[in-house]
């Protein structure tokens, strides 16, 4: 029984990589990209979501975001996630002052909601995505997913970075942040 999880546990996670390859364009490179089983698991992370996030350099709203509405604990925990990450350049689009009025003590709960908007449970990888057209979030309400030639689009946020891969799932880096409808 241990054998055949492991047999297809192994069988996912190259099918996946050689996806990913593929979807990256990296085609010549794909017989490099087709690791075994045992190097990629070799090769996670080990650090969480929240971790990862704030050692990027990119996500220092985002961080500050998770930490004001309480949710750090939470995407410090065992999940796994999937994390629809707007990016500091992404945040920087939104109104002027939207980010702070956010993260002030009264709003948390509306910040929460917002966050949560971005958080899919399960562990969805590029290669599982493409096959989607929305997807659950945590918050509650489902996020439409578009895939074209030109790429990913969740709602209206471009995907321009996927499979960041963290101990406790994986963060998919947007160009614009998602609002759930109220």
């Amino acid at each position: 029984m241990l054998e055949e999880t492991l047999m297809r546990t192994q069988t996912l996670l190259i099918s996946t990589l050689l996806s990913v390859a593929a979807l990256a364009g990296c085609a010549k490179d794909a017989p490099e990209a087709a690791n075994t089983a045992s190097q990629v698991l070799a090769e996670r992370p080990t650090a969480n979501i929240v971790t990862v996030a704030a050692s990027a350099g990119q996500f220092n709203t985002l961080v500050a975001a998770v930490k004001a509405a309480g949710l750090a604990e939470t995407l410090q925990s065992p999940g796994p996630f999937t994390v629809f990450a707007p990016t500091d350049e992404a945040f920087a689009k939104l109104p002027a002052g939207t980010v702070d009025s956010l993260l002030l003590p009264e709003n948390k709960a509306k910040l929460a909601s917002i966050l949560k908007y971005h958080v899919v449970a399960g562990e969805v990888l590029a290669a599982d995505v493409v096959k989607l057209d929305s997807a659950d979030t945590v918050e509650g309400q489902p996020v439409s997913i578009d895939v074209t030639d030109s790429g990913v689009r969740v709602n209206d946020a471009n995907v321009v970075k996927t499979d960041v891969m963290a101990s406790n799932g994986v963060i998919h880096v947007l160009d614009t942040g998602l609002i759930p409808t109220p």
